[in-house]
Formats: C-alpha cells, structure tokens, sequence
C-alpha cells in the first residue's frame, strides 16, 4: 500500500512530494467545460487579453485539485477513507498554462475517531507552488483514514 495508515502520521510531519506537472491549456478549457463554468477569465483568451492577466487563468478548482492529486501517493493512497472537509483554502498566486506545480504536506493534527474504531482524523496543510517557488494554493484538509489492519 502506497499510502500511510492513521498509525503513522505524527503532528509536524512533512512531505515534499516528488510528483510535478506541468499545467496545460486543455487541462484549464476540459476542466471548465466539464464543471459547465463558463467564466471569460478562463476561457476567452480575447476577453482575458485586457485584464489584468493578459491571458487566461486556471481555474481555481482545478489548481486545488491538482495540489491535493499531487500529495495522494505519499499519504493517502488506498488508505484513506474519504475526505471530510476543507477548512482554509486560499489562492495567493495565480496559475497559468505552461506553470509547473509541486506539493508539499505537513500533518498539522491527528486523532482517533469518536465513531469508527480502527479510523482516525488526519488534518493535512498541503501547499502547492510554482516552478518560481511561489505558493499558488494553499489547503487545510481533513482525511478520516484507515487504522493499520491487525
């Protein structure tokens, strides 16, 4: 199993994860299309041409998406039980076709769940940045996760 079980995390445990991708053009215009969000700033490379931008900015779900996608091998991978939910999520940064992402993790809380034996709740800070080292996305993330089997 590529991720950890509840056992293993630990308050203050970081992860700069290995996994990087280059975000393009179709992946911006194939994830707004499938959400149906038809906002010009994603999809009009006209209309964004006199913004502030000059061209088109990713869609912000999908930078979230990624970030989160990116971190799944080293954490959760087969172990997770489902998310539960996003406390902060904020976006200091935009993203643009042609940025490369990375992720890094840092478990900021961990306990043993009231309701299901064996499972515990992992909050994740996971930060994602550019090829400039520049945060683009920022999330706090609660993970019920599965308990290491007997």
């Amino acid at each position: 199993m590529a991720g950890l079980w509840f056992d293993d995390f630990v308050v203050g445990r970081r992860f700069v994860h290995e996994i990087r991708r280059t975000v393009t053009e179709m992946d911006n215009m194939l994830f707004s299309s499938l959400t149906y969000n038809p906002a010009p700033i994603h999809i009009d490379h006209d209309y964004c041409s006199r913004t502030e931008f000059g061209r088109p900015l990713v869609n912000s779900l999908f930078t979230l998406g990624l970030v989160v996608g990116l971190t799944v091998q080293d954490t959760t991978m087969g172990t997770t039980v489902g998310n539960l939910g996003f406390q902060e999520t904020l976006f200091p940064k935009p993203v643009f076709a042609g940025d490369t992402i990375r992720a890094e993790t840092e478990v900021t809380a961990i306990r043993a769940s009231k309701s299901r034996p064996g499972q515990g709740i992992v909050t994740f800070v996971h930060s994602g940045l550019n090829q400039r080292d520049e945060v683009v996305c920022r999330a706090t993330r609660a993970a019920l996760m599965l308990g290491r089997p007997a």
